[in-house]
């Protein structure tokens, strides 16, 4: 289910993300949002709608300080952890937990945190997750050296996707991070 894209323009980070519920071959389109506002952050989930439930409502995002590639591999992470094992949803296996997928944009940066707790920043200043992600970094690529606003690239992104992937539906939202006082 889902795709939630996400690039880096003038200093902000943008997202945008379907509605669909998928289970199996039944899908729903969903009025709870994928993507959101978390204190600074902006953040797009797949995986599970609890999950993104626990991260939109339940998650104190920690503020950002020092380091920030430290901050999000340490405090971020052991925050959301934490999160999501009081939650129920996190998983453990053979010792080693697990999550989901989801993108987080803060300070200017866009991060994916992976189902093993990793983050990756991409270096070409988008990224996409989710089963409609290969379509939707297809067009973040190839719109990439247009003069387009962010929002349009995502909404071709989207578009792809919900074309091109059964587990993808509209109506699309998008979110974008505060702009920073100059």
């Amino acid at each position: 289910m889902t795709v939630i894209a996400g690039l880096v323009h003038n200093g902000r980070v943008h997202l945008g993300g379907d509605s669909a519920g998928v289970a199996g071959l039944r899908i729903t389109v969903r009025r709870d949002p994928k993507i959101f506002r978390n204190g600074p952050y902006v953040m797009g989930f797949t995986t599970s709608f609890r999950m993104g439930q626990l991260l939109h409502h339940a998650f104190r995002a920690p503020k950002p300080a020092g380091d920030l590639d430290r901050f999000m591999t340490t405090v971020f992470v052991d925050k959301l952890r934490k999160c999501l094992k009081e939650g129920g949803w996190a998983r453990k296996d053979a010792e080693q937990e697990s999550a989901g997928t989801f993108l987080v944009g803060i300070n200017g940066r866009l991060f994916a945190v992976y189902g093993d707790y990793q983050i990756a920043e991409p270096a070409d200043g988008y990224a996409a997750v989710g089963c409609g992600e290969g379509f939707a970094l297809g067009a973040l690529h190839a719109t990439a050296d247009l003069d387009l606003k962010p929002r349009k690239r995502l909404e071709l992104a989207l578009s792809a996707a919900d074309h091109h992937s059964a587990g993808v539906s509209a109506p699309f939202t998008y979110v974008a991070t505060r702009r920073q006082p100059a």
